[in-house]
């Protein structure tokens, strides 16, 4: 049994509905010649939130009736979808409220709070119990779900239409995997596309619920660590996003955090581009040769990252 009920007529009906928060973001080729592969980089630190939430989130919105938006919108995030919320929310003229782990990047609650969000910071198994329930206690709002919700993956699925529109010949395609919902909508879209593509999750080796599941073929709770890599990882993943993931994806890569740091200095240094952790972890698995050859596009999830860590990855070398 399918977990979801989304599709590419979902996908493609989101593209209009988000066209006046999200832009089109650029397919670049990785400025490195010498690497595994023939790398290009999806960059979703582009949009205007610094991130590919703002899809999710705008075609989510979209489909919400005006009656039930005027309570305001309630969300779950380390950063990145609240400030998704929290653009389109402004743009609509509703409160937003956001309920955060205690670790969550000081640089991503600013942006929060420059949107007019509202963040409730909470400890890390009080902020993931959120997205079981749904709601939190005292906030009546309506609650938008990061990932498990098929408005929000309709939402990012639309990079997925972009990505074969600017590189049709791509054979490789490797996504961030946090809640699932940036894979599983990408995913969707390029199974119905363009079904021999090869299409793998990527997680930080702090935290990689996903290839524990995988490999075990069940539900797996890991030692999750948080770390400077924010934007991805978890101890578990949601029981009906594995079985997404095992429809859609060919399997998952880790990367260890010095790969990753590796990562957001190449882009830097070779393409002028600012990833944080979570955005850089795909171009990690690429150069590692771990996804092998052929035409790889990696998804640049997200630039959200603090100013004094970027300096420090930009110095150790």
């Amino acid at each position: 049994m399918k977990a979801t009920g989304l599709s590419i007529e979902d996908i493609r009906r989101a593209r209009p509905a988000i066209a006046d928060a999200a832009i089109r973001t650029p397919l670049v080729r990785l400025n490195v010649w010498d690497a595994p592969s023939e790398i290009y980089l999806k960059l979703e630190n582009l949009q205007p939130i610094g991130s590919f939430k703002i899809r999710g989130a705008a075609n989510a919105m979209s489909l919400i009736s005006r009656a039930e938006l005027a309570k305001g919108v309630l969300v779950a995030s380390a950063g990145n979808m609240a400030q998704g919320a929290a653009w389109n929310a402004r743009r609509l003229g509703i409160p937003c409220t956001v309920i955060a782990p205690d670790y969550a990047p000081q640089t991503k609650l600013d942006a929060i709070a420059r949107l007019g969000g509202r963040v409730i910071k909470v400890p890390f198994d009080r902020w993931w119990q959120t997205f079981t329930d749904r709601s939190f206690p005292g906030i009546d709002a309506v609650f938008i779900h990061s990932f498990d919700d098929d408005r929000v993956m309709a939402g990012n699925g639309t990079i997925g239409i972009e990505i074969l529109e600017d590189q049709p010949d791509v054979d490789t395609v490797l996504i961030p995997w946090g809640g699932g919902g940036l894979a599983s909508g990408i995913a969707t879209a390029l199974r119905a596309l363009k079904p021999s593509l090869r299409i793998y999750a990527v997680e930080a080796e702090t935290g990689a619920p996903l290839t524990a599941a995988l490999k075990a073929g069940s539900l797996q709770t890991v030692d999750y660590q948080p770390s400077w890599v924010d934007g991805i990882g978890s101890k578990v993943v949601f029981a009906n996003m594995l079985v997404m993931a095992q429809e859609l994806l060919d399997g998952s890569f880790t990367a260890s955090l010095d790969e990753i740091a590796a990562a957001v200095r190449l882009m830097a240094e070779r393409n002028r581009v600012i990833a944080e952790g979570a955005g850089a972890t795909a171009l990690a698995v690429a150069m590692s040769g771990k996804a092998g050859s052929g035409r790889i596009a990696c998804i640049v999830s997200g630039g959200n990252i603090d100013a004094a860590k970027l300096t420090k990855i930009l110095s150790d070398h």
